[in-house]
């Protein structure tokens, strides 16, 4: 089965990885200082997430299959990339994922799964995307009730709407768009796919973050669009925690001059069980690591990387609880 844009085209200006040497220091608020204590939070119903503990291994608790995603969740992503097969291979070696194809117009769409549930996507971008300089990159979707009446808001908020609203097939309805700084995401109005089937477990996406340079203004028009609830953090660094269908979900991190040149975007992180034997494998299977690993106070350690053909992500292991 295909999944949610199915390699709809997108516009997005992620920075590449040489450009963003030191953005994990600023991701979560400065290289080994105090840091806000965002944090994943395990879906409801769940007591607890398979966490990585500072002493060893903890154990890993089976998650159940995430069925359905409420409005204004993180609820797809998906990788436009320049060669499909060796995406594939990169995230499979690296995340113990499997994966599955799908014939699209022009290609095939990879769907990616851990222990048998979906975990995200990946498609070949075309050559007029990349005629417009678009990279390769991570697409965060939000699932919303109506993807009609989303774009219509975002316009009404300031927002561009990239791609107007279109069907997926039997599997849903999304639109392609940016705030008002110009951070892409999608929105993505549910029919037959639902969305990821795993969040906040390990080896899957664990959190996502908007780098703004106006957290406030972002709260606000994220906040109108979705009905967020933006809880500030507690470090040094201005930081919001996004709270969404009573889960904090990810977070707003405000940008500063150490960002010159660096459009605003959306990142994910995925949780790992060891983030320095995670940077390690991400340069034997010819990634990048841009920044760290390093230490976030209170959170966990943390490094940012990037994959053979661009594409960035986080990865993060999280202190276990207090």
């Amino acid at each position: 089965m295909s999944g949610p844009g199915a390699g709809a085209k997108i516009y997005i200006s992620d920075p590449n990885c040489a450009r963003l040497r030191g953005e994990a220091s600023l991701t979560w608020g400065g290289t080994d200082s105090a840091v806000g204590t965002a944090r994943p939070v395990p879906p409801s119903g769940v007591d607890t997430i398979p966490w990585a503990c500072e002493t060893g291994p903890c154990e890993s608790i089976p998650m159940p299959v995430i069925q359905s995603h409420s409005h204004g969740s993180p609820c797809w992503f998906e990788l436009g990339t320049t060669d499909q097969s060796a995406a594939k291979s990169f995230y499979s070696s690296l995340l113990g994922w499997a994966s599955t194809e799908s014939p699209i117009p022009g290609g095939t769409y990879t769907m990616f799964f851990l222990d048998e549930r979906s975990a995200g996507a990946a498609y070949t971008m075309t050559p007029d995307m990349a005629a417009q300089g678009i990279p390769p990159h991570w697409m965060i979707y939000f699932a919303v009730d109506d993807a009609d009446a989303a774009a219509a808001r975002v316009k009404e908020l300031g927002g561009s709407v990239r791609m107007e609203p279109f069907d997926v097939m039997e599997h849903g309805r999304m639109a392609v768009c940016s705030d008002p700084a110009g951070a892409v995401f999608s929105v993505w109005q549910a029919r037959g796919h639902q969305g990821v089937q795993v969040f906040g477990e390990m080896n899957s996406v664990c959190w996502v973050e908007l780098a703004s340079p106006d957290i406030h203004k972002s709260a606000e028009f994220y906040g109108s669009l979705f009905g967020w609830k933006v809880h500030a953090g507690s470090g040094p660094m201005p930081y919001g925690e996004i709270e969404t269908g009573g889960e904090r979900k990810g977070g707003l991190l405000q940008m500063n001059e150490q960002w010159q040149g660096i459009p605003p975007h959306w990142g994910l992180y995925f949780l790992v069980q060891d983030c320095d034997a995670a940077a390690a494998r991400v340069k034997e299977l010819d990634g990048k690591i841009c920044h760290g690993p390093f230490d976030a106070p209170g959170v966990g350690r943390i490094a940012v990387a990037a994959d053979p053909q661009g594409a960035m992500f986080s990865m993060i292991r999280l202190n276990a609880p207090a």
